[in-house]
């Protein structure tokens, strides 16, 4: 919701779970219609998925050669070290702690779109 209000909502693709995810980011399932070959400029993971953990998503994008170079920002509400290293050994590009305070979270949000959106150079295969 915090994304949504602070870019444009028509580039925000959302999954149910950690299984959805990797759907669709290689078109199977139901979203085999979607072209693997094109990845998303930006993809938000949050840590504590459901059926496939976040982490185990991320290490499937990692070792496969569609998805290596995508752009991974975890979002995690941990304060264990050892938990947010997890992310960047599993090859997380950056790491941002969830807040329950609505107002703060849309201030990261603005600032994760801004930079990997509107400031970094987009991979060139990039489907958003």
């Amino acid at each position: 919701m915090a994304l949504r209000e602070v870019c444009d909502e028509s580039r925000i693709v959302t999954a149910a779970d950690g299984s959805d995810a990797l759907d669709y980011l290689f078109g199977r399932g139901v979203h085999k219609d979607v072209d693997a070959r094109k990845q998303p400029r930006l993809v938000i993971l949050d840590l504590k998925l459901t059926k496939v953990h976040g982490l185990d998503v991320l290490k499937e994008m990692r070792a496969s050669p569609i998805t290596q170079w995508t752009p991974v920002v975890m979002l995690s509400a941990s304060t264990e070290k050892a938990e947010l290293d997890a992310c960047y050994e599993a090859g997380a590009n950056s790491v941002v702690r969830k807040t329950l305070d609505f107002e703060d979270l849309k201030r990261k949000m603005r600032q994760v779109y801004g930079f990997w959106v509107m400031v970094n150079e987009a991979n060139r295969n990039s489907r958003v």
